[in-house]
């Protein structure tokens, strides 16, 4: 797995999310086994991942008798997912305007990985979520996770920059606690059904994921 370039060879000059390569980034290793769990569990067949970026973790959710569309806002992203395989579809768009009509009420499940610290509109993606989703269906969001214990880490080993890199152009904006996340579910009509911390031990977890039911 390769990391991106750093901001001052790439974001100063980015008009957009820049995606380099195919594949799995290294957030995916300890989020897609609790992501696939869920969907089996839950038996999901029609899923939307919301912020796709380069349809690594949706190819790698495909097959299993799913269907699957990634959608993300990056002209690079969607042109790599789209040459990466064909067992998933991919649509370049901006979770800031509604779906298109063929869209709405049509999946059982939305999906959006390490997305939601990027935008300056959180409850856009919310909103989107809930035109996809049939009535009943299930968001299942992942973000890197924030709490007393890690941040209080992050400051005293002096991690804090390394961990925000706050020069990035379109990167992390909005960081989350478990309560401020449900918080947000709860306000915009999620009922949480699930959480899990990765990564690490769980006061200094990675990432936290989260499944919601549209009430």
């Amino acid at each position: 797995m390769k990391k991106a370039k750093t901001d001052a060879e790439i974001s100063l000059a980015a008009d957009e999310f820049v995606w380099e390569s195919e594949g799995l980034t290294e957030a995916h290793q300890w989020i897609l086994p609790v992501v696939t769990r869920w969907l089996d569990h839950e038996q999901a067949h029609r899923i939307l991942d919301i912020g796709c970026g380069n349809g690594g973790f949706t190819h790698a959710l495909a097959g299993a008798g799913r269907e699957l569309l990634g959608i993300d806002a990056s002209e690079t992203g969607i042109d790599i997912a789209r040459r990466s395989g064909a067992q998933a579809e991919f649509l370049q768009a901006t979770i800031d305007s509604p779906l298109p009509p063929d869209l709405r009420g049509y999946f059982d499940t939305v999906i959006s990985i390490e997305v939601i610290e990027h935008l300056l509109l959180p409850r856009d993606l919310f909103r989107r979520a809930r035109e996809a989703l049939v009535p009943g269906g299930q968001l299942i969001l992942s973000t890197p996770y924030h709490g007393y214990w890690k941040n209080l880490a992050l400051a005293l080993t002096g991690k804090f920059d390394e961990h925000w890199h706050p020069l990035r152009d379109y990167g992390h904006i909005k960081f989350f606690s478990l309560p401020t996340l449900s918080q947000l579910f709860r306000e915009e009509g999620f009922q949480v059904e699930e959480c899990a911390c990765v990564g690490r031990v769980p006061w200094l977890a990675r990432s936290m994921v989260l499944r919601g039911q549209l009430l």
